[in-house]
């Protein structure tokens, strides 16, 4: 009978939620804004160049950088150095679409300096490009400086370039499998953020609903028809259910907006605009003080082309099936483990305000989580990433992040053992202070009340 009720308690929660007008438009709109937050700048950087000209008119005064300044689709130059300065500046102020590039004659080190004049400000981009062009100009002439023949050859063949490659060895037949570190951080920083994301938002929802329950006093009804420990869980799994729901229907949205995106934009313009964005970071970086080769400036669209196969034969060595079932795992005992807790809060006050004092130690292991697993995209194997990945309050994100890289099955074991059994403890602590709040109006509850409300026979 019980379960019965507890049942009609989740049908009741999972029908006023999924009919609500706010979830149906983030259910629909929230795959459609993310696939929008990746498509969208890489087709805006990949066509912005349309259109945005800039001529350049330039007085070389060193003599040596007008030559490697190239045209370009967006950046045309002219020599103009029979014209003063302020006659170029003139005219730039009365053409935006015109700039002045002032090059500064050799200092004693064999360097320039480079002044950009426009009606209208010149974009990091541009002036990373022009910036290049002006260090070939420098580099080729100290070369030239030094009188060895053949010295621009030997420095352009020593420059190293080195790749990394990784496998994973095994013992299955093909022994060993491509792999990349960085998509075990995407995969792993994703996984994790969306816990962290559900239980906060899921966990909140369970806590409002008990606070506009017993405020509005429609619990009185409620309680005299079942026990209050069931209209807990019926609450609980009742969200959960709801947050699976817009879960999956957020992952059939996304394959169908990713299956129309790439033969509608096609693969050459997604390269284009990666390399495009990848220009535009690293441009500005640069122009911030950064060297270029610490955010590897300008990867070109042949190296997304020619790194394709070997991405495609990265993504088969993920073990997809583990991951997407640990993630359900870790979702479902992460929210039942901290809704039970949001909802014991929810039952100890009378709006919401009053939920700052009392959910703040429910509220601080996640975010202690989050810094964690950020943590652990670089050290998975560490002694704070192991240990938070076993600790119940902090295995739901950190776990996550570690799984991408492989982890051992007896460590998972413990980890989903250990948060099953702290679940498990929790909700029934959660259950004996939600049977007294959630009839006591009038008086915000202390820690002291809950500890009371925990010992309080029936």
């Amino acid at each position: 009978m019980g379960k019965n009720k507890i049942s009609v308690i989740i049908a009741r929660e999972y029908a006023i939620r999924v009919k609500k007008k706010s979830f149906i438009l983030t259910t629909i709109f929230a795959p459609i804004l993310m696939a929008a937050i990746f498509v969208v700048p890489m087709l805006i950087a990949a066509y912005s160049e349309d259109g945005n000209r800039l001529d350049i008119k330039v007085s070389d005064n060193s003599g040596i950088v007008m030559p490697y300044l190239e045209n370009g689709e967006t950046l045309m130059f002219e020599d103009a150095s029979g014209i003063s300065l302020d006659t170029l500046k003139a005219m730039a102020r009365r053409d935006e679409s015109l700039a002045v590039l002032s090059i500064s004659p050799l200092d004693s080190n064999r360097n320039v300096t480079l002044s950009l004049y426009s009606e209208k400000q010149i974009n990091a981009d541009n002036q990373s490009r022009i910036r290049r062009m002006a260090e070939e100009a420098v580099e080729a002439n100290k070369l030239a400086g030094y009188n060895i023949p053949g010295l621009e050859k030997i420095v352009e063949d020593i420059k190293p370039e080195v790749k990394v490659n990784t496998f994973l060895v095994d013992d299955s037949p093909e022994g060993e499998k491509a792999s990349k570190v960085e998509i075990y951080m995407v995969i792993g920083y994703v996984a994790s953020f969306l816990i962290y994301m559900f239980i906060f938002m899921f966990g909140g929802m369970v806590m409002r609903s008990v606070i506009d329950e017993k405020s509005n006093r429609i619990v009185e009804v409620i309680v005299s028809s079942v026990k209050p420990f069931q209209l807990m869980m019926g609450k609980i799994i009742g969200v959960a259910a709801v947050g699976l729901t817009q879960f999956l229907i957020w992952i059939v949205l996304t394959l169908a907006l990713v299956s129309v995106a790439i033969p509608l934009f096609g693969p050459e313009e997604i390269i284009q605009g990666a390399t495009a964005q990848t220009d535009q970071v690293s441009a500005i970086m640069e122009s911030s003080g950064v060297e270029a080769d610490a955010v590897s400036a300008a990867v070109p669209a042949a190296e997304f082309e020619s790194g394709a196969e070997s991405f495609i034969n990265a993504l088969s060595s993920i073990n997809f099936t583990q991951i997407i079932i640990c993630f359900l795992v870790y979702f479902l005992l992460g929210y039942l483990l901290y809704s039970g807790m949001f909802a014991a809060v929810g039952s100890a006050v009378d709006n919401e305000a009053d939920t700052q004092q009392l959910s703040l130690p429910i509220t601080v292991p996640l975010i202690v989580g989050l810094f964690i697993m950020l943590h652990t995209f670089q050290y998975p194997d560490s002694s704070l990433s192991f240990w938070a990945s076993i600790i119940p309050f902090t295995s739901p994100m950190v776990m996550m992040a570690r799984i991408a890289y492989g982890v051992p099955f007896w460590e998972l074991l413990l980890s989903i053992s250990l948060l099953v059994v702290t679940f498990l403890l929790l909700t029934y602590i959660s259950g004996r202070i939600y049977r007294i709040g959630i009839l006591m109006y009038g008086k915000k509850a202390s820690w002291k009340d809950l500890s009371k409300w925990i010992r309080y026979k029936d």
